[in-house]
Parts: C-alpha cells; structure tokens; sequence
C-alpha cells in the first residue's frame, strides 16, 4: 500500500460496527498497521463525530488512507468530502472500488455496512488497498475536483 503513512485510519457509527471489528481482523492478519477511531460499541451514535476527525487526519497526511462505515454509506461520505483533500468512495463491491481508486485516486473508501457482507466487505477492503491510482487522464480530472466554483 503506498501513502505517507502506510497506516490506516478506521472509524464506523454504532451501524458498522461489527463489520468494522472484522475488517479489524483483517488488518491484523495481514500485518497492516492502523488506528481505529472507535465506536467499541453498536450504542447509537452520530457518525459526524467520528467522519470529521478521520477525514481531518487523512487529509493532513497523518495516514495514508482511510475506511468509515455507516448504515448506507451516504453520511460518512458526505462528511469526509467536505474536505478539500479528501476523495471519499461509497463502494458495494471490488470493482468499484478498484475504479475509485485507478480513475478518482480514492484516499478514503466509505462502506455501506447494512448493504454488504462481511466477505464482500473484506473483498472490498482489500481492493482498495491494493489498487494505485492510475494518474495520466485521470490526474487533470482530480486537479478539477477542488477547483473553486
């Protein structure tokens, strides 16, 4: 995985959290170093509360990448683009998220936790840690993203 870091931040609401420990899991299996940005329960929570600082930390270059979980995605991903340097992808499957990272360099994947599997989450995960960005055509595209209206 390329980035500053090489760490990865992981944050989710009370509706992602069991996908969140297994991604977790994940992370630990492959010897992947990350912070998690809680919660440790599935006790209702507003998921700004953990979206802002993760997106803040990514977009400074504290971590490489980031993953946030909600319900459907939507949420945590309207929060995180709320920042300038940050490229959030709401992805359901593998092949979104290698095109949210070859054509939009991606630094943040946003899960749809009560739309997924626990597999098709780990299959996610991982293509979007693998996956680089492909620049080229692409890279003038992402110039325009933060372009002042």
């Amino acid at each position: 995985m390329e980035g500053s870091s090489g760490i990865i931040a992981i944050g989710s609401d009370h509706a992602g959290v069991k996908m969140k420990a297994s991604i977790i899991n994940y992370f630990i299996g492959k010897g992947f170093q990350f912070k998690d940005y809680g919660p440790a329960t599935e006790e209702s929570m507003d998921y700004p509360d953990i979206a802002h600082p993760l997106s803040k930390e990514v977009e400074s270059g504290q971590f490489s990448r980031g993953i946030l979980l909600c319900g459907s995605g939507n949420g945590m991903a309207i929060v995180a683009n709320r920042y300038k340097g940050i490229r959030a992808a709401i992805c359901w499957n593998s092949d979104v998220a290698v095109v949210g990272r070859q054509h939009n360099d991606a630094n943040i994947l946003v899960l749809p936790a009560r739309f997924i599997t626990l597999e098709q989450a780990t299959d996610i995960v991982q293509a979007f840690l693998t996956t680089q960005f492909e620049g080229g055509r692409h890279e003038r595209r992402i110039m325009k993203i933060s372009q002042t209206l």
